[in-house]
Formats: structure tokens, C-alpha cells, sequence
């Protein structure tokens, strides 16, 4: 049985928001406002129970992220690789067995993600569980454990990038989720007025 203190949670702040600025020049998605508040302060308020501890995967500044306490984390591949980039830093820094895998832009992700991913991974003996919803993966919200690392360095130095098929690598669990807004990304100011605004 995987419990909370054997996780800690990444949350994914390393892309380039392109599709939330204006003309193309992006924007800080984790720190766009949404119902008054950042949107990563969602995804902290959600996933941080979920957790032993947080570490935020983010290429830029990481002092803006203060006065939050969790640790700033650079991928370690240049070029913004993706999220396996953001998964293979948190990997390598985490001192947990394992790492649960989120996006910054998602703020209604599930509350019993951690446990319901936990529980998949632990009763199958496998090192990846994935969560689903609406009939397909939700490849950016995963459990992944730490021994992974080197497989996943190995994978993106090599020049892989997608996610998908480096989880079709290794055995791996599918939890379905029944309700499909909670891994809703809210990727433009469109998704962000629709769902509150500032």
C-alpha cells in the first residue's frame, strides 16, 4: 500500500503559455489570476492533503513563486522539452519513492487523485498509474515511481518527448475518473473567463 508520505506531489509551471498571452508572447499560466487567486494556489489547495510535500517544475524565475514554500525546480534538459522534462527534474529531486505528476493549469483536479493512483499502482505492482476520464488518458496527471529516473533521463536524452509512449514502456495502471471536468486545462483567457475570471 502507497501511502501519502511515500508521494510528493509535482506540479507541472514549465511551459511557455503561449495560447494564454497576447499575440503569441505567452503568458505565466500558474500565476494568470482565477477567482481572485493564482492558478497554481488552486492546484496547491487541491493536491497539497494529497501529499508529503510539493515541488514546482518551472524554468522561469522562481522568485516569483514566493511567498510560496515549496522548492522551484528547473528542468534539467534545455529547449523546454515537455512535461517529461518537468517529470524526470521532479524525479530526481524528490525524496520520496514516488511522484504524483499535475499540471498547473487544471484547478479542479480530483481530491482523491493521489489515493485513487496510489491504490491502482500498489494492487497491480506496477511503477505508473495514469489517470483517465471521458473515455481516454489524462497522460500529464500520473504517479510515477522515483526508481523510474534513469529510464526517463535515458528516454529524453535519446531524444524522446512524447509521454504517452514512454509510458507504453513499462506496465502500467489506468485509473478512470468519472467526472471529466476535473481535468479540465484551462489553457486562454477564454478558459479562464469561462470558468471565473479574475
Amino acid at each position: 500500500m502507497i501511502t501519502a508520505d511515500e508521494i510528493t506531489g509535482l506540479i507541472l509551471a514549465g511551459g511557455l503559455g503561449r495560447r494564454m498571452g497576447a499575440d503569441g508572447r505567452g503568458a505565466d499560466k500558474a500565476l494568470v489570476s482565477l477567482g481572485g487567486r493564482a492558478m497554481i494556489d488552486h492546484v496547491i489547495e487541491r493536491i497539497s492533503p494529497q501529499v508529503s510535500t510539493l515541488l514546482i517544475n518551472a524554468n522561469q524565475d522562481p522568485a516569483r513563486f514566493a511567498p510560496r514554500p515549496w522548492p522551484v525546480v528547473p528542468d534539467r534538459l534545455p529547449g523546454h522539452a515537455g512535461p517529461l522534462a518537468g517529470l524526470h527534474a521532479g524525479l530526481a529531486l524528490a525524496a520520496t519513492d514516488w511522484v504524483l505528476m499535475v499540471p498547473c493549469d487544471s484547478p479542479f483536479l480530483p481530491l482523491d487523485l493521489a489515493r485513487q493512483l496510489a491504490d491502482a499502482a500498489g494492487r497491480q505492482a506496477v511503477p505508473i498509474a495514469v489517470a483517465a476520464a471521458g473515455g481516454r488518458e489524462q497522460p500529464v496527471f500520473a504517479l510515477v515511481a522515483r526508481k523510474l529516473c534513469p529510464d526517463l533521463q535515458d528516454y529524453l536524452q535519446a531524444g524522446g518527448r512524447k509521454i504517452d509512449h514512454w509510458y507504453h514502456g513499462h506496465p502500467y495502471a489506468v485509473v478512470q475518473f468519472d467526472d471529466q471536468q476535473a481535468f479540465v486545462n484551462l489553457n486562454t483567457r477564454e478558459d479562464i473567463d469561462r470558468h471565473g475570471g479574475s
